[in-house]
């Protein structure tokens, strides 16, 4: 038996035959004309009103089954792309070849890539609800975006007039029986150190450090967890060096992603020679006090030191200070918790990246600040430009996106969990997460939106593990069409 065949058994048999025909589709973020496309012409077949706004941004109308007129209008909402990760044995184009995917026991997966599940499982449930003439609902809008995955631009660009619905259902969360009902808002500051080049003074020692083996993560879901990041490391010991010795650096930088906790950084960097064993011997004290502090979240930590052929220049010794200064005063970590959700982080910070361009003389570095109140981003963010700025580096920031604030009392909160309790008899879980979700960009554009998040189980999402728990998407789909007939 193929795998088409294997799925279309599966239940909801609707939902699968369209989760399969997506799967045959490529849809990269900012390159998803192929799904527009098929969805455009899903909704001419079908009959269905359709309209696409300028950013490619699609919204499918189906009037409500005879009986259900008096219900309240429903936007159900997914984003059409997905994050394009391959093994690298796995030899795949996500341009133009299609997924390839397997059943393992009780979970669907990829062969060596993404699965696309996040969110191809909320498009095709909404691609099932618009086919089928038997479920019951009051009228739908199908609001499909583009562009989630890399920077929300689907969802920035939407009109404040492309729908008309008061309740929205956002089919882009990845355990089933948790409902969302709100997530952070973000921004990124970039900082620039301007330097010059010095020839490297005489009789100095050079030495390179390396911060190694942490874990890292994502700067939203793992923040509360006291992970280390290496760039606040190794800033800490170059202070311990300067507060005993002149400290040269040739040298620095760590982090890589915006969005991750730095898990690397290094430094060149010279003392006098007196100094020497000095350097080793604080090493010795650091990595004690290190492993003290976090070797029960993050125990594979290293501290590589190893001598260093001296280089022909170092960083401006003034400039440099300054930005180690600024760089120790930067807030990084969970800043504040939430007061109405217990144990969800509600404004956090994250050096992200230190990086160095030798040819034009800049040292960047890019924080990224997150909270579910608006006041509080915008506070952390003029705090880092602050501390930036007195160091003499030009801070910019960037656009950044609104935070969705949990709203306990919301009406379609209390029906959704009415109903969960209902169908499986047990309470839901209800929380909100530390990390963007379209639902606030909505929130900002449509103010009185009543909004909640559910769906089925994932796991390992934006990598090749990505893998979608079966027996969790009947569940999800139950619920959902029960909620469906009973919403007012």
């Amino acid at each position: 038996m193929n795998m088409e065949n294997k799925i279309s058994r599966l239940e909801p048999t609707l939902l699968w035959h369209y989760f399969n025909e997506i799967t045959q589709i490529p849809r990269p973020s900012k390159r998803e004309e192929k799904i527009v496309a098929y969805i455009v012409d899903f909704a001419q077949r079908n009959g269905l009103p359709v309209k696409r706004d300028p950013a490619n941004n699609l919204l499918v109308t189906k009037p409500a089954t005879p009986g259900f007129e008096h219900l309240p209008t429903v936007v159900l909402q997914s984003h059409l792309d997905m994050v394009c990760e391959k093994n690298n044995d796995v030899q795949f184009d996500f341009n133009t070849d299609a997924i390839q995917t397997e059943i393992n026991g009780e979970w669907l997966s990829a062969k060596g890539t993404t699965l696309g599940a996040d969110n191809g499982v909320g498009v095709a449930t909404e691609l099932a609800l618009l086919a089928s003439d038997t479920i019951e609902h009051g009228k739908l809008e199908c609001l499909f975006t583009v562009d989630e995955e890399t920077g929300l631009t689907g969802a920035k660009a939407l009109a404040p007039d492309f729908f008309t619905g008061k309740i929205l259902i956002n089919l882009d969360s990845e355990e089933e029986g948790y409902l969302y009902v709100g997530c952070a808002g973000g921004i990124d500051t970039i900082i620039q150190f301007k330097y010059d080049s010095q020839p490297t003074p005489e009789k100095l020692f050079f030495f390179r450090l390396d911060v190694k083996g942490l874990t890292g993560g994502h700067s939203g879901g793992d923040i509360h967890k006291g992970l280390p990041n290496a760039n606040k490391l190794l800033v800490r010991f170059l202070q311990t060096i300067s507060a005993e010795s002149p400290l040269f650096i040739s040298e620095i930088g760590g982090g890589n992603l915006r969005n991750a906790i730095a898990r690397e950084a290094f430094v060149v960097a010279g003392v006098p020679f007196p100094f020497k064993e000095r350097v080793r011997v604080l090493l010795n004290f650091f990595t004690t006090d290190m492993e003290e502090l976090y070797g029960a979240v993050d125990p594979h930590m290293r501290f590589d030191l190893e001598s260093e052929v001296s280089p022909s220049s170092i960083i401006d010794p003034v400039v440099a200070g300054k930005l180690i200064e600024a760089l120790a005063a930067c807030p990084h970590g969970v800043i504040a918790m939430s007061p109405d959700i217990e144990g969800l982080v509600q404004t956090s910070a994250n050096m992200a990246s230190v990086k160095q361009n030798k040819q034009e003389g800049i040292i960047e570095v890019v924080t990224s600040q997150r909270s579910a109140i608006e006041s509080e981003k915008k506070a952390v963010s003029d705090q880092i430009e602050a501390i930036f700025t007195q160091s003499g580096a030009v801070v910019t920031h960037g656009e950044g996106y609104p935070g969705w604030k949990p709203n306990l009392q919301s009406p379609i909160l209390q029906i959704v969990r009415a109903s969960y309790l209902r169908l499986f008899n047990k309470q839901p879980q209800v929380l909100a997460i530390h990390a963007g979700l379209e639902c606030g960009l909505f929130l900002e554009k449509y103010p009185d939106l009543d909004m909640v998040s559910f769906g089925p189980t994932m796991e390992g999402v934006h990598s090749p593990q990505e893998r979608l728990h079966i027996p969790s998407v009947p569940l999800f789909w139950n619920h959902l069409l029960d909620v469906l007939k009973n919403v007012h």
